[in-house]
């Protein structure tokens, strides 16, 4: 299949195809109370925790909690967006604050803690904004001199530790995330702090992805980036399981990035038998305006830069090597969360959820998501599907050139940014890149000369790939008709396998039910719902029966908020995970606001 035939495919896939709005022109119009969206309540992602439920409280219990389920369901996530009299500009910008439901013999308690970041601090000391965000630039400190802000860059502890993603266990220990090389110990029972991580004290890294990968083994994995003599690089960083597992953390791998003052965007990763999987999208984090971004005292999304006409990477490295073993190539697309990979029958699945550019970011701005009902663009913006890659291992290597010190004229060729567009979309006048992939000119030049066989032969599979002159060139398959977000599966006994269920939240905006819960069924690309009016359900965690007969078998647990007036409600819904049906849920009535929140962990026998 020729580029030219792919991108219309891809343009079609989240553009026309599934986009609602163009199939329903109804869903196009405003209501009677002027939104767009009416059935989609937006101000459950703007609500700020007035006051911390340090003490865990009773709920309301309806239905039946299974008896067998002990343990405590960690949550992180967006707390305030106030500080003083200042907002923050950005969803990930907001101080993180964690929740928990405390589960034992059928009954649940809650509570909410904010994470005691060194950020939090300074913040409530000053009562304005003095650490610069992703999408909020810091107060500017008149006693600082661009001297003092350029030594900064140099001090890991010098930027923000708001660790408002995730939470991931390091053995017995619970800590929080975000994509600065900090974490946070928790208590998981009182959710204090009780101390901070800094991965660069270990390994020398300058950043690191929300989302490691935990073995059964207890040995943790994750992906950073790192600066070598060469440029930026990728780096798989191991923690091994044992009494130190910061002191003996260690590369095993190590991954030139693209473009040497471009390092790509990364959030996860992937992880199968025998190799880690790097998906490198053309989202970079461009260095350079990095330091124009400090010295000028700007937020950090500005560092950002799309590249549209430039291709969406897998990388393949061997795990007993660390070495790369392949490149892949497949049109431009944007992801935050890899669903799963897995080694099958001499191919790497692997499921992204995947968007047809970076928009999606734009979208959690403040004054995005406070104006998105008078924004017919919005659910667009934020159109994203479930979609399946297959990399034929064995077959011809990508042929990548080299090329030193050549300029990004030829990155030029973009789309142009709407006013509202935050993102970069050119970086024409930046040069010394030494790593470039094949241009667009050139893939059309080919697209005649590729082999018209598909060198996917897994079994059942719809998706492609084709040779080309450039290397290996793939095309998915979609999963499901559904925005799927902060997708979980059976993960102690399937991250890295083969599997079949997946299950996320809905991701679109413009859905007859935004706050739906979707179990994917990925083999006979089939799904079940559950949804309630005005209810949005955060991540949906699988927790398996003591002696599960099958994948399913065991229960989901969410936990949910409601749109509108009441805000200090927060509860948690058990779902059979077989059926997608109710079993029991608890509610409670809170003395203060209650936001959504993101990630989180089951964290068993911990009550």
């Amino acid at each position: 299949m020729s580029a030219r035939v792919f991108k219309s495919f891809m343009r079609d896939f989240f553009a026309v195809k599934y986009d609602e709005r163009r199939d329903n022109p109804e869903a196009t119009r405003l209501d009677g109370n002027g939104r767009y969206y009416p059935n989609c309540s937006s101000d459950v992602w703007l609500r700020s925790c007035e006051r911390e439920i340090v003490d865990p409280i009773e709920g309301h219990h309806s239905g039946h909690i299974p008896s067998w389920l002990n343990g405590s369901l960690l949550r992180n996530g967006p707390g305030s967006w106030k500080v003083g009299d200042m907002t923050f500009g950005h969803l990930f910008d907001c101080s993180a604050l964690l929740h928990r439901f405390a589960i034992k013999a059928g009954r649940v308690t809650y509570q909410n803690r904010f994470v005691d970041t060194q950020t939090l601090q300074k913040n409530r000391a000053a009562q304005r904004i003095v650490i610069t965000e992703f999408g909020t630039a810091a107060v500017p400190d008149p006693c600082h001199s661009i001297f003092d802000k350029f030594s900064a860059m140099f001090r890991a502890d010098s930027g923000t530790d708001n660790s408002m993603i995730s939470i991931y266990p390091f053995g017995d220990q619970y800590y929080t995330f975000t994509e600065t090389p900090f974490m946070h110990r928790i208590n998981p029972c009182t959710l204090a702090t009780e101390g901070r991580i800094c991965t660069t004290d270990y390994v020398g890294v300058i950043n690191h992805t929300s989302h490691p990968h935990v073995l059964p083994s207890g040995t943790v994995y994750n992906l950073g980036t790192s600066m070598t003599k060469s440029g930026a690089a990728y780096t798989i960083i191991c923690f091994p399981h044992g009494q130190q597992m910061f002191e003996d953390a260690h590369i095993v791998a190590t991954l030139p990035c693209r473009w040497k003052l471009h390092p790509g965007y990364m959030h996860t990763f992937g992880l199968t038998e025998h190799y880690f999987v790097i998906v490198e999208q053309p989202l970079s984090v461009s260095l350079t305006e990095y330091v124009k971004a400090q010295l000028s005292n700007q937020n950090l999304s500005a560092c950002l830069k799309w590249y549209e006409d430039k291709p969406t990477l897998f990388h393949l490295i061997e795990r007993s090597t660390g070495k790369l073993l392949q490149s892949y190539e497949s049109e431009a697309f944007f992801y935050l969360h890899i669903i799963n990979t897995y080694e099958q029958d001499g191919h790497v699945v692997v499921d992204i959820c995947s968007y047809k550019n970076p928009e999606m970011i734009n979208c959690m701005y403040l004054d995005a998501i406070a104006n998105m009902q008078t924004n017919p663009d919005y659910a667009k913006l934020f159109r994203g599907r479930p979609l399946r890659f297959v990399l034929p291992l064995g077959a011809a290597p990508s042929k990548r050139r080299l090329v030193k010190s050549m300029s990004l004229v030829g990155l030029a060729g973009v789309a142009t940014n709407s006013p509202a567009t935050r993102m970069r979309h050119s970086a024409s006048q930046y040069a010394d890149i030494s790593y470039m992939a094949t241009n667009s000119k050139q893939e059309q030049q080919h697209e005649e000369q590729q082999t018209g066989i598909n060198l996917v032969s897994l079994a059942g599979s719809q998706a492609e790939a084709f040779q080309t002159p450039t290397g290996i060139f793939l095309r998915p398959e979609m999963l499901c008709d559904w925005g799927c977000e902060t997708p979980r599966i059976y993960y102690e006994r399937h991250m890295g396998k083969s599997y079949r269920y997946f299950y996320a939240i809905s991701s679109d905006v413009d859905a007859h039910n935004p706050g739906t819960l979707i179990k994917v069924d990925v083999q006979e690309k089939t799904c079940k719902t559950w949804c309630e009016p005005n209810v949005y359900p955060s991540e949906p965690i699988f927790v398996p029966s003591p002696e599960p007969q099958s994948e399913d078998d065991g229960v989901i647990l969410a936990s949910m908020v409601v749109g509108g007036l009441n805000d200090r409600y927060v509860g948690l819904i058990v779902l059979c995970a077989k059926t997608m049906t109710e079993l029991g849920r608890c509610d409670f009535h809170t003395n203060g606001p209650v936001p959504k929140c993101l990630h989180g962990w089951f964290a068993a026998n911990t009550v």
